[in-house]
């Protein structure tokens, strides 16, 4: 019966069996991107636990490159990973250590750990930044996990120094967050990653209370937290429509926002669609509107310009 039933016009979307088709004959590796609102909340930690994980469970995982920052328990889940040693440059006198991306091409390993995916590499490395060191791993079909603060994705650069007032310099194009195959939210309140920098562990203690002072308050940690859930939101809805795509399969669609306007002949409802375009634009959702008619009202009667006029301002082409 549930053959029966099947729309026989309801086919697999080309356009995702065809980014399907292209990322098996590239045969590139996996990305998992463990994203977080601040520095602090967790996000190498998971990252560790997680390929100690899937080395016990018996992938070949080796570490890139990790920063701990000092902290102990950070540093703990090391032990048992094979750590690939850095490259050393030189640079205005001073020495400096990089991922050596060579050697980590030529051990071939299953899953490669690469913190930090928004790092600036010193001059004279072959890429000068660490997210191309990765896109060469994946294309070389290595799997790679990293990390970042969501305050280093490209598109959100002006927010950010909207909402904190500092512009962050080091950025990663949008589309290596979209390239991810896995997107991991690694959250914290901003009352547990304050404790968390009162307490030192998160930087030495001069440094905390500078950090207290300026980007970490309340107030910006709980936007940059709305920031995190909403971009990690948006790529799993992407990724759960190209997987329905594929496979044909029939709604419910998107796990996103959706804003749906009830208009009428009102003379209000041109503003309540306005609003609902404002918060439509923030949410990264889709608007659409429905007319409401009076019971009984006749059906061919031509709509009015009072109720047309809001109906195609909220129309995708409004």
């Amino acid at each position: 019966m549930a053959k029966e039933r099947r729309d026989p016009d309801r086919r697999p979307s080309p356009e995702a069996l065809l980014k399907a088709a292209q990322r098996e004959e590239n045969r590139a590796g996996k990305l998992r991107i463990f994203v977080g609102a601040a520095p602090g909340v967790g996000k190498t930690y998971e990252m560790l636990q997680t390929a100690r994980a899937r080395q016990k469970d018996g992938y070949d995982v080796i570490v890139g490159v990790v920063e701990t920052h000092g902290r102990k328990e950070t540093q703990a889940l090391l032990e048992g990973l094979e750590v690939i040693p850095r490259r050393h440059t030189e640079y205005k006198g001073r020495w400096l250590d990089e991922m050596d991306i060579d050697a980590v091409l030529e051990r071939r390993p299953q899953i490669a750990l690469v913190d930090e995916l928004a790092h600036t590499n010193a001059p004279g490395s072959r890429h000068p930044k660490r997210y191309m060191d990765v896109e060469e791993l994946l294309d070389n079909g290595i799997d790679v996990y990293t990390t970042i603060n969501i305050q280093h994705i490209e598109s959100l650069n002006d927010v950010v120094a909207q909402i904190t007032r500092i512009r962050v310099r080091e950025t990663v194009p949008d589309s290596i967050f979209d390239r991810a195959d896995s997107v991991e939210l690694v959250d914290l309140t901003p009352e547990d990653l304050i404790a968390r920098l009162k307490e030192g562990k998160v930087y030495v203690p001069k440094q905390a209370t500078r950090a207290l002072e300026h980007f970490f308050s309340p107030a910006n940690l709980t936007a940059l937290r709305e920031l995190a859930l909403r971009r990690t939101a948006e790529q799993v809805d992407e990724q759960l429509l190209t997987q329905m795509q594929a496979g044909a399969i029939e709604g419910p669609w998107a796990a996103g926002e959706r804003i749906l306007v009830c208009v009428s002949e009102d003379p209000r409802s041109a503003g309540l669609v306005r609003y609902a375009k404002r918060l439509a634009d923030r949410l990264h959702a889709p608007p659409g509107s429905r007319s409401i008619s009076k019971p009984g009202a006749a059906r061919s009667l031509p709509r009015s310009n009072a109720t047309a006029l809001p109906i195609r301002f909220a129309s995708p082409r409004g």
